[in-house]
């Protein structure tokens, strides 16, 4: 065998064990909340015997479910609304400002920083800092989502803006435009993918997080998200997978959903962002 067809070969098996490593456990998920408690110990890669819809029941009509999934879409929907409103700019302020002045230059390098320490190096400095301003609530979850964001958000806008010329604001400016009025005329129309990719990015990371509910929410049974309604609930269900598979099918369609109608823009956001600055 030669090499180039060796490195086709290669490649091509790679790219289906990665595949396996998304779909499986996605399909063993899907078909396990359709099987009865005894058929998912016995044969849990198989299709149902007999499609069974009462997992889902059970699901829909448990106490705290759809509190949890309102809470969950209550705080992602803060979280998105700061990446719309707050975050653009924020990264505009520092793409137009940072090559001009140091010390907004070392106010994003600083920001920077923040990607690279670990949550657990912060995790209960945070906790006590929010059990001190009594903020253990959706409240004080939000604005920890909201600032966990931030850092990479604005690597993302100053990454995008780098690419828009400045042209267009000096033009504006001759005019006697203003600067809010400049970048929300202009410039923030033009940020619309960079803004669906950053607001889908922390949309799902807000949604899926488990670790800053946990240390929030977990002694507050009646503001838990919904991965924290999750982890709870298996442990009630135990080895009913059934139940529980079918808990997390429920939970990722509304996310999902979200996803599919901004995916054209999330990759036009992050190929724009990736080639700029």
């Amino acid at each position: 065998m030669s090499k180039k067809k060796l490195h086709k070969v290669l490649v091509y098996a790679l790219l289906i064990l990665g595949l396996l490593t998304v779909v499986l456990p996605l399909y063993i998920t899907f078909i396990t909340s359709f099987k009865s408690t005894s058929e998912t110990i016995t044969n849990y890669l198989s299709l149902p015997t007999k499609w069974y819809f009462g997992n889902f029941k059970y699901i829909l009509f448990k106490k705290g479910f759809w509190r949890a999934l309102l809470n969950t879409a209550v705080i992602t929907a803060v979280v998105a609304a700061g990446d719309v409103i707050l975050m653009p700019m924020l990264g505009y302020s520092v793409a137009r400002r940072m090559n001009e002045d140091r010390k907004w230059r070392g106010f994003y390098f600083y920001l920077l920083i923040g990607i690279f320490i670990p949550f657990q190096v912060k995790m209960i400095p945070l906790v006590q800092m929010m059990s001190a301003l009594k903020m253990m609530n959706p409240v004080g979850l939000a604005i920890l989502c909201i600032g966990s964001t931030t850092c990479e958000a604005t690597f993302l806008y100053t990454g995008y803006l780098a690419g828009i010329p400045r042209d267009l604001e000096e033009a504006a400016s001759i005019d006697g435009a203003s600067t809010f009025y400049t970048y929300r005329r202009i410039i923030f129309p033009l940020m619309q993918p960079i803004i669906a990719t950053s607001v889908i990015k922390d949309c799902l990371w807000t949604w899926n997080d488990f670790t800053l509910p946990l240390i929030i929410l977990n002694r507050s049974p009646q503001y838990w998200t919904i991965v924290l309604y999750q982890y709870n609930f298996q442990s009630e269900a135990g080895v009913d997978y059934g139940l529980v598979f079918a808990c997390l099918c429920i939970s990722m369609i509304p996310i999902l959903v979200i996803y599919l109608f901004l995916q054209r823009q999330i990759m036009s956001g992050l190929t724009s962002g990736a080639v700029k600055g």
